[in-house]
């Protein structure tokens, strides 16, 4: 067996990687790279692999540098089935639409300036219809669902806890009777934070593949940084100026209208400053990845669970506006009127943040706070150096707007958060594999694991391929302790899908109701009636899974 690192090996973008056995081969991610010129070439050179023959692929979540190259690997010839949760296959459906319009609309720049300079037509990566293409290659799953891809391979996911719907892998690979688990952590969240459930602890693995993209630095207290922008916002208000907020469409931005919402819809000490400003939400892409949140409510945590119980919608408020149209985006420019504007990309390298910088960055009276990962090339890595003058549609704008870093709001586990991570692990697994973060972060994390748990981590650095050693043979019995056996295990495993399925449905339903013909207290009878059943049924997989869970493949049944 063997595993390729086919991106962010050199970064934190491009996250790619191949697994090699004797008759499969499987994909974890394919997404696109990010930042520099150079970066993004790199999307145009041909896969270190032949897409047609790759036969399964898992997507750990829906951030383009994760699935940002799907329609083009269907594009060369993948045939297989992808595999993600069901939330993330709500999320990259709206993603990788957005990105093969973005990708078509580039195209047609690029190609109107080479017209004119003699130059020759460029192709865009992928289309929108490219995109529509690689959509029926997804196959939904919940998370601790055991899926059989074949008879040498199974995997289950479990809740990263980075966006809607992240996952961390545990993949099972037996060859010659043998069987080795990897563990692909895909991005880990940050303990504690709002909406999400925090990060699967996982007990054992034979080789991890880990991201290390915050390994050298320690994120500030969230909390310290929800008053920190709340200050920053109100202060930019009372000079007459605009808070521009470049944020990831999916995840940042909706924990900012989550903590905005707790502003407005409490006495805060903030109320009365905010009570005539308006939060803008300008992009289409985000407006819809939050009606995606909205719709997938059962995967949150409990206290985002307990707001809706009590009828509150907590990604909604009255000063709140989502703007879809260029129309209402450019009004937002030539009102003079105090506001917060949140908008894509996170990275300021595309969409319509370009032209609320371009329209802020030189006033003094403005801010602009970064929330997010900002990776090395981007406009926003420019930014938070210190540029004093950029680039904007072919236009030198100074830098004079007071510029913000609030990583507690990073969506990402800091250092402490990703060695807590994988000092989960009961036994030491063979190998780590550091992928997904620069170098120096990477080899700073490598320092501190061997430092403070003796063993050596791998730091990748670059495009490589490791042969990793097969495993000891597996017990081959189903969780004798308990007595189950195989048959039961599996209605089992059929019943508490379906169940769960029936909760999507009732959640779905239940908010399509709002604001029609179902009073708040029938509202409120129904979310406590979902969260019965849910924590039935979680309650129900954490029975069979508790003892037996590191033992044997079938532990992802819940």
């Amino acid at each position: 067996m063997k595993i390729q690192f086919c991106g962010a090996a050199m970064g934190v973008t491009g996250s790619c990687h191949l697994i090699t056995t004797e008759k499969h081969k499987i994909l974890l991610d394919c997404g696109q790279f990010q930042g520099s010129k150079t970066r993004e070439a790199m999307n145009y050179e041909p896969f270190p692999f032949d897409p047609a023959e790759i036969d399964y692929m898992i997507l750990s979540h829906a951030h383009i540098d994760h699935c940002g190259r799907i329609p083009l690997l269907v594009k060369r010839g993948f045939k297989g089935e992808i595999y993600c949760t069901d939330a993330t296959a709500d999320l990259v459906e709206v993603m990788l639409k957005d990105s093969g319009y973005i990708h078509e609309k580039e195209a047609e720049w690029k190609n109107r300036k080479n017209e004119r300079a003699g130059r020759p037509a460029v192709e865009p990566l992928y289309t929108f219809n490219d995109a529509m293409d690689s959509l029926k290659f997804i196959k939904p799953v919940l998370y601790d669902q055991l899926i059989e891809l074949n008879d040498e391979m199974k995997f289950v996911f479990n809740d990263a806890g980075h966006i809607l719907g992240s996952a961390i892998t545990e993949l099972w690979i037996t060859e010659e009777g043998k069987t080795s688990k990897i563990v692909f952590s895909g991005d880990l969240g940050v303990m504690d934070r709002p909406i999400l459930r925090n990060p699967t602890i996982i007990k054992k693995a034979d080789y991890v593949i880990m991201e290390t993209t915050y390994g050298n630095r320690v994120h500030p207290s969230n909390s310290l940084d929800v008053t920190r922008l709340m200050d920053i916002i109100r202060d930019t208000a009372k000079r007459g100026g605009t808070t521009v907020i470049p944020s990831f469409a999916v995840g940042r931005t909706q924990e900012l209208i989550y903590e905005l919402n707790r502003v407005y819809d409490s006495d805060s000490e903030y109320r009365k400053d905010f009570e005539n400003l308006m939060v803008y939400v300008d992009s289409p892409m985000a407006t819809t990845a939050t009606e995606v949140f909205k719709r997938n409510a059962q995967v949150f945590d409990d206290e985002t669970k307990a707001y809706i119980t009590k009828g509150d919608n907590p990604l909604d408020f009255k000063n709140l506006k989502f703007t879809r149209t260029s129309q209402e985006s450019m009004w937002l420019n030539s009102d003079p009127t105090p506001k917060v504007i949140i908008s894509a990309s996170g990275m300021c390298d595309a969409g319509r943040i370009r032209h609320h910088l371009k329209h802020n960055l030189w006033n003094r009276k403005s801010s602009i706070i970064f929330v997010g990962y900002q990776a090395e090339g981007t406009l926003g890595r420019l930014l938070l150096d210190g540029a004093k003058e950029v680039m904007l549609f072919g236009e030198n704008v100074q830098v004079n707007a007071q510029i913000h870093n609030l990583e507690g709001f990073s969506g990402h586990a800091d250092k402490d958060g990703l060695f807590t991570w994988l000092s989960g692990f009961q036994k030491v697994p063979k190998h780590v594999f550091l992928v997904h973060g620069e170098e120096e972060s990477k080899k700073a994390f490598a320092y501190t694991v061997k430092e403070k748990l003796g063993y050596d981590p791998i730091v990748v650095t670059e495009q490589s391929e490791y042969v990793l050693e097969k495993d000891e043979i597996v017990d081959s019995r189903i969780i004798e302790n308990d007595g189950l056996q195989e048959e039961i295990i599996s209605n089992t495993q059929d019943t508490l899908t379906d169940i769960h399925s029936r909760i999507e449905d009732i959640l779905y339903n239940a908010k399509l109701a709002v604001g029609k013909d179902i009073s708040p207290a029938k509202m409120t009878k129904i979310n406590n009636l979902v969260m019965e059943l849910e924590k039935s049924t979680i309650n129900l997989g954490a029975v069979i899974n508790e003892e037996d869970r590191d033992k044997n493949p079938a532990e992802g049944l819940a």
